[in-house]
């Protein structure tokens, strides 16, 4: 009652209205919120990986223009963590590239990997970030895998792939995995000499983040997505492959024509 008159409330059909309006509200809002994250966790991790670059550029000028190693020869120091002894975890701020890397002296984490490992994965290497080292040309050479490259041996830095977005397909889980590998591995006179597991994870709307050894990010489309591998996973299902021409293991090898 309001002054004494009867206040009239709501109608069935206005009541139906209002909730289809909010339907509709939502039906849009929610796509506009998923665009959002999936835009702002790109802006991440190609900030994450423009940092890795860097760093790397940054280890060379200390070290006679060699750039980080992606392993020593013991296994037990990676460009992203160290360990004590093969059954110890990696501790994420000792590897070869820590002191590069800020006061948390730790590699970024990709957002959308974390969310993905948070649903059953496990991280095979703590401290990868969700990224991985083109170990096969920089982080080492095929003359000696524990040396790595110097930047006069990549003269062509705008079209070399240095770091991208990786994982490795287990069964029914993503582990973190710290090489972006090539299409085949590469014996000491650079002959190409068989296949490789994909490592290159295309997580980000189908597209996988390419850190360039110019320090430019990319997305990039598959050129391929392999099928089942050796650790009971299925890489197609998981979204791992390679991007670009496979001539010479094409954009991960310096000395491509």
């Amino acid at each position: 009652m309001r002054n004494g008159e009867p206040t009239r409330g709501f109608t069935l059909v206005e009541l139906l209205l209002v909730v289809t309006i909010i339907g509709v509200l939502v039906a849009v809002a929610v796509p506009v919120n998923r665009g959002l994250k999936a835009r702002g966790a790109v802006s991440v991790s190609s900030a994450n990986l423009r940092s890795l670059v860097g760093a790397n550029w940054a280890y060379a000028a200390d070290n006679g223009g060699r750039f980080c190693p992606a392993q020593s020869r013991n296994n037990r120091v990676r460009w992203h963590g160290a360990r004590g002894s093969r059954k110890e975890k990696f501790d994420p701020t000792k590897g070869f590239l820590s002191p590069y890397l800020g006061e948390s002296r730790r590699v970024g984490v990709c957002p959308v990997l974390r969310t993905l490992l948070s649903e059953g994965g496990e991280t095979f290497e703590d401290g990868t970030g969700g990224y991985g080292y083109n170990a096969a040309y920089i982080g080492g050479t095929p003359e000696d895998p524990y040396q790595a490259s110097l930047t006069s041996g990549v003269p062509n830095p705008l079209r070399t792939v240095m770091f991208a977005s990786t994982a490795l397909a287990r069964e029914d889980s993503l582990q973190e995995y710290p090489y972006a590998e090539p299409y085949q591995w590469v014996d000491p006179n650079w002959n190409l000499a068989g296949p490789l597991q994909p490592s290159v994870h295309f997580r980000f709307g189908g597209k996988a983040l390419v850190g360039w050894a110019d320090g430019h990010v990319t997305l990039e489309e598959p050129s391929r997505l392999d099928g089942p591998n050796h650790y009971g996973g299925d890489n197609a299902e998981q979204h791992l492959g390679w991007f670009g021409p496979e001539d010479e293991n094409g954009y991960w090898n310096p000395r491509r024509k």
